[in-house]
């Protein structure tokens, strides 16, 4: 016989009644989902709840009942460190600020401050103080006016160009002459590169990203014809040593029509992406999208500083990456750096 009242309280939180009805579904050997419909929840609910009141690898709907009611009185160490007068959340902030999402913040911060409890928040509870306690205090502090980013799901083709298939420069420099080593990412000095054109359609940035590190240059230019783009990439890839320059993937534009003159200063061969084919560019092209956080679509870049640019390029190249156990991109293109001189 089911419990009567109602299964859920008004928080959506089961009630006693509703874990007498898991109990009771388990004995009869139902699935979680089939008790997850019953009860109007997902079955990943169900499967937690299991999970946290079991006792023995059985599942005891009072004792679960008390374990939940004791984490709820129990205080959430997490929002209580995350509060105003601390050195975290004066680092939180400044790291918000430096255009940090709270999962990179999270991560960093394990890093830089090992052994420091007080110095640890997860990026759940970042984002909670930034849009749901206290009304969002911790947004109100930030000197910025978007404390996240708002990605684009696509990006929309700018070229008015006529059909690729004319676009004679390209030759046998196609994506499939790449070496395979450029794919995998475990060899450095591969770069993607790309322009993102200004509101003028004159100006642009030219954004070059390096495949394992994802350290970036950028550069702007008031024009991007094919002579000023080669011109400028040459400077660019003056910066670092020239075994760091193994190979540069671009699309299909004619702003690459003198490849083989930049190739012939740096050492480094460039090849085309397909036509309409971002994805072969992927580090490029979320690191463009990276950059449209500070430079939004339609800004003027004569209107922009070379000093406004370069602070970009260092606080993307500072900004802890999940994706390299939340070592920046600085760090790792040092290690590279470091190694090669010892070598």
């Amino acid at each position: 016989m089911l419990p009567e009242g109602d299964y859920l309280a008004e928080n959506g939180r089961l009630t006693l009644a509703g874990r007498v009805v898991i109990a009771i579904r388990l004995r009869e050997r139902q699935r979680h989902a089939a008790i997850a419909r019953e009860l109007g929840v997902h079955r990943s609910t169900v499967k937690r709840e299991v999970e946290a009141g079991s006792v023995d690898g059985r599942y005891r709907c009072k004792i679960a009942q008390r374990r939940a009611d004791e984490r709820r009185r129990r205080p959430k160490s997490d929002r209580v460190k995350l509060r105003p007068g601390t050195e975290l959340w004066d680092e939180v902030i400044a790291r918000l600020n430096a255009k940090q999402s709270p999962e990179q913040i999270a991560g960093r911060l394990a890093r830089d401050f090992a052994g420091r409890d007080a110095m640890q928040v997860s990026h759940e509870t970042i984002y909670q103080a930034l849009y749901v306690q206290g009304a969002g205090a911790l947004r109100h502090e930030l000197a910025v006016e978007k404390a996240l980013r708002s990605g684009r799901t696509s990006r929309r083709p700018r070229s008015k160009l006529g059909p690729r298939s004319n676009r004679s420069w390209i030759g046998e420099a196609k994506i499939t002459a790449r070496p395979a080593e450029a794919a995998d990412r475990a060899v450095p000095g591969h770069w993607e590169g790309d322009l993102i054109i200004g509101g003028d359609q004159r100006s642009a940035l030219i954004t070059l990203f390096e495949r394992n590190t994802r350290f970036c240059l950028i550069s702007r230019i008031t024009v991007h014809d094919a002579a000023t783009v080669t011109d400028r990439l040459t400077e660019m890839a003056a910066r670092l040593p020239a075994a760091l320059w193994r190979s540069l993937t671009w699309d299909q534009g004619v702003e690459m029509a003198e490849h083989a003159r930049f190739t012939i200063a740096t050492g480094c061969p460039v090849f085309f992406c397909d036509p309409h084919s971002p994805w072969q560019r992927p580090t490029n092209e979320n690191g463009n999208g990276l950059i449209r956080e500070f430079f939004p679509k339609g800004t003027d870049f004569t209107k922009i500083t070379d000093q406004q640019v370069a602070e970009v390029e260092r606080l993307l190249n500072t900004r802890p990456r999940k994706v390299l156990n939340y070592q920046t991109p600085a760090e790792k293109l040092d290690q590279l750096l470091t190694v090669a001189t010892a070598a």
